[in-house]
Protein backbone atom coordinates (compact mmCIF):
# COMPACT_ATOMS: atom_id res chain seq x y z
CA UNK A 1 0.00 0.00 0.00
CA UNK A 2 1.54 3.16 -0.91
CA UNK A 3 1.52 5.88 2.71
CA UNK A 4 2.63 9.08 1.32
CA UNK A 5 1.23 11.62 -1.41
CA UNK A 6 5.00 12.11 -2.09
CA UNK A 7 5.59 8.32 -3.78
CA UNK A 8 2.43 9.24 -5.88
CA UNK A 9 4.35 12.51 -6.68
CA UNK A 10 7.50 10.66 -8.01
CA UNK A 11 5.61 8.24 -9.81
CA UNK A 12 4.25 10.98 -11.74
CA UNK A 13 7.37 12.57 -12.31
CA UNK A 14 8.36 9.85 -13.83
CA UNK A 15 6.11 7.12 -14.76
CA UNK A 16 3.40 9.03 -17.21
CA UNK A 17 5.22 7.85 -20.31
CA UNK A 18 4.62 4.54 -19.12
CA UNK A 19 1.00 5.07 -18.39
CA UNK A 20 0.77 6.68 -21.53
CA UNK A 21 2.35 3.58 -23.23
CA UNK A 22 -0.29 1.14 -21.79
CA UNK A 23 -3.02 3.20 -23.22
CA UNK A 24 -1.90 3.17 -26.63
CA UNK A 25 -0.83 -0.47 -26.55
CA UNK A 26 -4.57 -1.36 -25.01
CA UNK A 27 -6.07 0.41 -27.95
CA UNK A 28 -3.52 -0.93 -30.81
CA UNK A 29 -3.75 -4.87 -29.25
CA UNK A 30 -7.94 -4.32 -28.14
CA UNK A 31 -9.58 -1.74 -29.84
CA UNK A 32 -8.26 -0.89 -32.80
CA UNK A 33 -8.55 -4.01 -34.86
CA UNK A 34 -12.11 -4.52 -33.75
CA UNK A 35 -12.92 -0.82 -35.10
CA UNK A 36 -15.48 -1.26 -38.12
CA UNK A 37 -14.71 -5.21 -37.89
CA UNK A 38 -17.79 -6.39 -34.90
CA UNK A 39 -19.39 -9.19 -35.05
CA UNK A 40 -22.92 -8.86 -34.10
CA UNK A 41 -22.19 -11.48 -31.06
CA UNK A 42 -19.21 -9.10 -30.23
CA UNK A 43 -21.73 -6.35 -28.86
CA UNK A 44 -24.27 -6.37 -26.15
CA UNK A 45 -26.85 -3.72 -24.48
CA UNK A 46 -26.46 -3.01 -21.17
CA UNK A 47 -29.46 -0.72 -19.54
CA UNK A 48 -30.93 -0.24 -23.18
CA UNK A 49 -30.30 0.23 -26.97
CA UNK A 50 -28.26 3.40 -26.30
CA UNK A 51 -25.65 1.64 -23.34
CA UNK A 52 -23.86 -0.59 -25.64
CA UNK A 53 -20.65 -2.59 -24.97
CA UNK A 54 -18.47 -4.78 -27.11
CA UNK A 55 -15.67 -7.40 -26.74
CA UNK A 56 -13.29 -4.18 -27.06
CA UNK A 57 -14.56 -2.75 -23.70
CA UNK A 58 -14.44 -6.09 -22.22
CA UNK A 59 -10.94 -6.87 -23.24
CA UNK A 60 -9.34 -3.64 -23.24
CA UNK A 61 -10.05 -3.08 -19.69
CA UNK A 62 -8.86 -6.33 -18.82
CA UNK A 63 -5.60 -5.26 -20.27
CA UNK A 64 -5.53 -1.93 -18.47
CA UNK A 65 -6.11 -3.43 -15.45
CA UNK A 66 -3.56 -5.96 -15.13
CA UNK A 67 -1.05 -3.28 -16.42
CA UNK A 68 -2.08 -0.37 -14.34
CA UNK A 69 -1.95 -2.34 -11.13
CA UNK A 70 1.59 -3.65 -11.48
CA UNK A 71 2.90 0.09 -12.53
CA UNK A 72 1.96 1.42 -9.27
CA UNK A 73 1.78 -1.83 -6.69
CA UNK A 74 -1.10 -0.98 -4.01
CA UNK A 75 -3.54 0.80 -6.30
CA UNK A 76 -6.76 -0.75 -7.41
CA UNK A 77 -8.86 -0.11 -10.35
CA UNK A 78 -12.75 1.25 -11.08
CA UNK A 79 -13.39 0.63 -14.24
CA UNK A 80 -16.87 0.75 -16.12
CA UNK A 81 -17.44 -2.79 -16.91
CA UNK A 82 -16.18 -4.46 -13.80
CA UNK A 83 -18.52 -2.11 -12.09
CA UNK A 84 -22.05 -3.27 -14.47
CA UNK A 85 -20.38 -7.28 -13.87
CA UNK A 86 -20.22 -6.15 -9.80
CA UNK A 87 -21.31 -2.41 -8.32
CA UNK A 88 -19.27 -3.09 -5.12
CA UNK A 89 -16.63 -2.13 -6.75
CA UNK A 90 -17.23 1.50 -7.44
CA UNK A 91 -16.76 2.20 -3.56
CA UNK A 92 -12.86 1.72 -3.98
CA UNK A 93 -13.64 5.64 -4.85
CA UNK A 94 -14.10 6.16 -1.21
CA UNK A 95 -10.53 4.19 -0.17
CA UNK A 96 -7.36 4.67 1.01
CA UNK A 97 -5.23 2.96 -1.98
CA UNK A 98 -4.68 5.17 -5.31
CA UNK A 99 -7.73 4.14 -7.81
CA UNK A 100 -7.47 4.00 -11.53
CA UNK A 101 -10.26 4.85 -12.60
CA UNK A 102 -10.90 3.31 -16.66
CA UNK A 103 -13.19 3.45 -18.93
CA UNK A 104 -12.27 1.48 -22.00
CA UNK A 105 -14.22 2.92 -24.89
CA UNK A 106 -15.39 5.68 -24.24
CA UNK A 107 -18.48 6.26 -26.76
CA UNK A 108 -19.64 3.12 -27.30
CA UNK A 109 -22.22 3.62 -29.53
CA UNK A 110 -20.13 5.50 -32.11
CA UNK A 111 -17.28 3.11 -32.09
CA UNK A 112 -20.01 0.35 -33.00
CA UNK A 113 -21.13 2.41 -35.43
CA UNK A 114 -17.81 2.87 -37.03
CA UNK A 115 -17.21 6.74 -35.87
CA UNK A 116 -14.14 7.70 -35.05
CA UNK A 117 -15.89 9.51 -31.82
CA UNK A 118 -14.58 7.65 -29.37
CA UNK A 119 -11.88 7.45 -26.67
CA UNK A 120 -9.65 5.49 -24.19
CA UNK A 121 -10.15 7.65 -20.72
CA UNK A 122 -8.01 6.52 -17.65
CA UNK A 123 -7.50 8.75 -14.56
CA UNK A 124 -5.02 8.44 -11.27
CA UNK A 125 -7.36 9.52 -8.24
CA UNK A 126 -7.03 9.41 -4.21
CA UNK A 127 -8.98 10.53 -1.42
CA UNK A 128 -11.68 11.66 -4.46
CA UNK A 129 -8.85 13.77 -6.08
CA UNK A 130 -8.02 13.48 -9.70
CA UNK A 131 -4.09 13.43 -9.91
CA UNK A 132 -3.31 12.72 -13.86
CA UNK A 133 -5.38 11.86 -16.77
CA UNK A 134 -5.26 10.29 -20.07
CA UNK A 135 -7.65 10.63 -22.86
CA UNK A 136 -6.72 9.04 -25.91
CA UNK A 137 -8.30 8.72 -29.44
CA UNK A 138 -6.80 6.23 -31.25
CA UNK A 139 -8.82 6.42 -34.58
CA UNK A 140 -7.64 10.35 -34.54
CA UNK A 141 -4.48 9.37 -33.16
CA UNK A 142 -4.49 12.18 -30.68
CA UNK A 143 -3.42 11.79 -26.97
CA UNK A 144 -4.30 14.36 -24.36
CA UNK A 145 -2.29 13.99 -20.67
CA UNK A 146 -2.96 16.38 -17.64
CA UNK A 147 -1.12 15.99 -14.64
CA UNK A 148 -2.77 18.42 -11.28
CA UNK A 149 -0.94 21.65 -10.78
CA UNK A 150 1.16 21.17 -14.29
CA UNK A 151 -0.88 21.69 -16.67
CA UNK A 152 -2.46 19.72 -19.89
CA UNK A 153 -0.99 18.77 -23.17
CA UNK A 154 -2.60 17.66 -26.35
CA UNK A 155 0.04 15.82 -28.02
CA UNK A 156 2.96 17.77 -26.35
CA UNK A 157 1.24 21.07 -26.86
CA UNK A 158 -0.12 23.08 -24.32
CA UNK A 159 -3.93 22.85 -24.02
CA UNK A 160 -5.48 26.29 -23.50
CA UNK A 161 -9.51 26.88 -22.68
CA UNK A 162 -9.21 30.52 -22.84
CA UNK A 163 -13.08 32.62 -23.04
CA UNK A 164 -15.75 32.37 -25.50
CA UNK A 165 -15.80 35.14 -28.03
CA UNK A 166 -18.57 38.27 -26.50
CA UNK A 167 -21.51 38.07 -28.71
CA UNK A 168 -21.15 34.85 -29.65
CA UNK A 169 -23.94 31.72 -28.90
CA UNK A 170 -22.47 29.70 -26.34
CA UNK A 171 -22.24 25.74 -27.99
CA UNK A 172 -22.84 23.84 -25.27
CA UNK A 173 -23.16 19.50 -25.18
CA UNK A 174 -26.04 18.40 -23.47
CA UNK A 175 -26.42 14.58 -21.42
CA UNK A 176 -29.05 12.50 -23.86
CA UNK A 177 -32.52 12.54 -23.02
CA UNK A 178 -32.21 8.82 -22.35
CA UNK A 179 -30.43 10.07 -19.46
CA UNK A 180 -31.98 11.73 -18.02
CA UNK A 181 -34.76 12.28 -15.14
CA UNK A 182 -37.75 14.70 -15.28
CA UNK A 183 -36.20 16.91 -12.80
CA UNK A 184 -33.20 17.09 -15.27
CA UNK A 185 -34.78 17.39 -18.44
CA UNK A 186 -36.63 21.08 -17.38
CA UNK A 187 -33.66 22.35 -16.08
CA UNK A 188 -31.78 21.34 -19.16
CA UNK A 189 -34.37 22.92 -20.85
CA UNK A 190 -33.10 26.43 -19.36
CA UNK A 191 -30.49 26.28 -22.00
CA UNK A 192 -33.15 26.78 -24.72
CA UNK A 193 -32.66 30.37 -25.00
CA UNK A 194 -31.37 33.08 -26.82
CA UNK A 195 -27.32 33.10 -26.79
CA UNK A 196 -27.05 29.70 -26.56
CA UNK A 197 -26.86 26.50 -28.68
CA UNK A 198 -27.36 23.13 -26.94
CA UNK A 199 -26.59 19.91 -29.26
CA UNK A 200 -26.93 16.34 -27.96
CA UNK A 201 -23.54 14.97 -26.62
CA UNK A 202 -21.20 12.82 -28.55
CA UNK A 203 -18.66 10.72 -26.11
CA UNK A 204 -18.07 12.85 -22.97
CA UNK A 205 -14.35 12.18 -22.82
CA UNK A 206 -13.54 14.34 -26.39
CA UNK A 207 -16.59 16.47 -25.27
CA UNK A 208 -14.22 17.73 -22.27
CA UNK A 209 -11.23 17.55 -24.50
CA UNK A 210 -13.32 19.89 -26.96
CA UNK A 211 -13.87 22.20 -23.66
CA UNK A 212 -9.65 22.36 -23.13
CA UNK A 213 -9.08 22.78 -27.12
CA UNK A 214 -11.37 26.16 -26.62
CA UNK A 215 -13.72 24.35 -29.39
CA UNK A 216 -17.25 23.82 -27.01
CA UNK A 217 -17.56 26.61 -24.49
CA UNK A 218 -19.45 24.09 -22.33
CA UNK A 219 -21.56 20.63 -21.33
CA UNK A 220 -24.40 19.96 -19.21
CA UNK A 221 -24.38 16.75 -17.87
CA UNK A 222 -26.70 14.33 -15.44
CA UNK A 223 -24.38 11.39 -14.76
CA UNK A 224 -22.16 11.05 -12.21
CA UNK A 225 -20.24 7.91 -13.59
CA UNK A 226 -16.53 8.70 -12.43
CA UNK A 227 -14.99 6.58 -15.80
CA UNK A 228 -17.04 9.40 -17.91
CA UNK A 229 -15.79 12.39 -16.21
CA UNK A 230 -12.72 12.17 -13.78
CA UNK A 231 -10.14 12.63 -17.00
CA UNK A 232 -11.61 14.82 -18.48
CA UNK A 233 -12.78 17.14 -15.42
CA UNK A 234 -8.81 17.35 -14.79
CA UNK A 235 -8.51 17.93 -18.12
CA UNK A 236 -10.50 21.27 -18.16
CA UNK A 237 -9.20 22.49 -14.83
CA UNK A 238 -5.46 21.88 -16.02
CA UNK A 239 -6.18 23.66 -19.49
CA UNK A 240 -8.00 27.01 -17.40
CA UNK A 241 -11.91 25.77 -16.95
CA UNK A 242 -14.06 24.94 -14.14
CA UNK A 243 -16.53 22.58 -12.92
CA UNK A 244 -19.64 23.26 -11.40
CA UNK A 245 -23.13 21.23 -9.85
CA UNK A 246 -26.39 22.56 -9.67
CA UNK A 247 -25.15 23.47 -5.91
CA UNK A 248 -22.76 25.62 -6.90
CA UNK A 249 -19.88 23.35 -6.09
CA UNK A 250 -17.34 21.52 -8.11
CA UNK A 251 -18.26 18.02 -9.14
CA UNK A 252 -17.12 15.53 -6.79
CA UNK A 253 -16.11 12.06 -8.46
CA UNK A 254 -16.91 10.33 -5.32
CA UNK A 255 -20.76 11.21 -6.09
CA UNK A 256 -23.58 12.88 -3.94
CA UNK A 257 -23.72 15.61 -6.62
CA UNK A 258 -26.49 18.08 -7.39
CA UNK A 259 -27.12 17.46 -10.47
CA UNK A 260 -27.27 18.44 -13.80
CA UNK A 261 -23.85 20.19 -13.67
CA UNK A 262 -21.63 21.78 -16.13
CA UNK A 263 -17.50 21.95 -16.93
CA UNK A 264 -16.75 25.39 -19.02
CA UNK A 265 -14.29 27.38 -20.42
CA UNK A 266 -14.00 29.85 -18.06
CA UNK A 267 -15.83 30.76 -14.50
CA UNK A 268 -17.81 33.40 -16.35
CA UNK A 269 -19.14 30.31 -18.35
CA UNK A 270 -19.29 27.90 -16.12
CA UNK A 271 -21.74 30.59 -13.68
CA UNK A 272 -24.15 31.54 -16.72
CA UNK A 273 -24.88 28.12 -17.83
CA UNK A 274 -25.66 27.49 -14.09
CA UNK A 275 -28.11 29.89 -13.68
CA UNK A 276 -29.68 29.19 -17.14
CA UNK A 277 -29.72 25.34 -15.46
CA UNK A 278 -31.06 26.64 -12.09
CA UNK A 279 -33.93 28.86 -13.77
CA UNK A 280 -35.05 25.89 -15.54
CA UNK A 281 -34.76 23.55 -12.84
Amino acid sequence: MIEHMETIDEFLAHRTADVERAVREAAATEIMPRFRQLAAHEIDQKSGPHDLVTDADRKAEQYLTEVLGKLLPGSVVVGEEAVHANPATYEALQGEAPVWIVDPVDGTRQFVHGDTGFCTLVALARHGVVLASWTYAPARDQLAVAVRGRGALLDGERLLAGAPDPGRDLEVATSHPDYTTDDQKRALLGLRTEGVSPRPCGSAGLEYLAIARGELDAVAFSWEAAWDHAAGLLLVEEAGGTHLTLAGEPFRITGGNTLPFTAARDAATARRVLDLLSGGA
